[in-house]
């Protein structure tokens, strides 16, 4: 593994309407791992419920995981509580890119809360700009990129969805979809 001194940290965004994003993130994250990076997956959406890769993550020492979002809220009743919860989700964020303690972080589904406005993509992308470690690699997962965040990216990648077997009437699959 590079020193933090000779690594060029990259920040990565994964977005668009199709499956995928996460699921590209998480196989960074422990590519990563593979490499005796140390990781911190920050999950910004995602509920309480127990998911494959989180299995995973705990079979790795290198890997530190925070489930943190209050679930789907896209059907929110309560836009207050999902803004003040990703208020809080930033912060801890913020505070985990800058103690200098992980080579790699994955922001799982902030972008949705740009797109809901919860979240401006400006102040993220004046942190990652102003205050993010140089060496350090930072992925963005979530529709609806910001494109403040998309500029200040190296590598942005946008999924495409083209069929869903969702719209098929057909479930998420276990081993797939979680």
């Amino acid at each position: 593994m590079k020193s933090r001194d000779r690594r060029r940290g990259l920040v990565l965004v994964n977005t668009g309407s199709g499956k995928g994003k996460s699921s590209s993130a998480l196989g960074m994250v422990f590519r990563a791992a593979g490499w005796d990076m140390k990781v911190c997956v920050i999950q910004y959406i995602k509920g309480k419920w127990q998911t494959g890769e989180q299995k995973a993550a705990e079979r790795f020492d290198n890997i530190e995981w925070h489930v943190l979002g209050d679930g789907f809220t896209w059907d929110t009743k309560n836009p207050e509580q999902d803004i003040k919860t990703s208020r809080e989700i930033w912060e801890f964020s913020k505070a985990k890119i800058m103690s200098e303690e992980f080579d790699v972080v994955l922001l799982d589904e902030i972008n949705y809360c740009c797109g809901y406005n919860w979240i401006s993509g400006q102040e993220i992308a004046d942190f990652i700009r102003d205050e993010k470690p140089a060496w350090l690699h930072l992925i963005l997962t979530g529709r609806n990129a910001a494109p403040e965040v998309i500029d200040v990216a190296d590598t942005v990648t946008e999924m495409t969805k083209i069929k869903h077997a969702y719209e098929q009437g057909i479930k998420a699959e276990q081993g797939i979809e979680f």
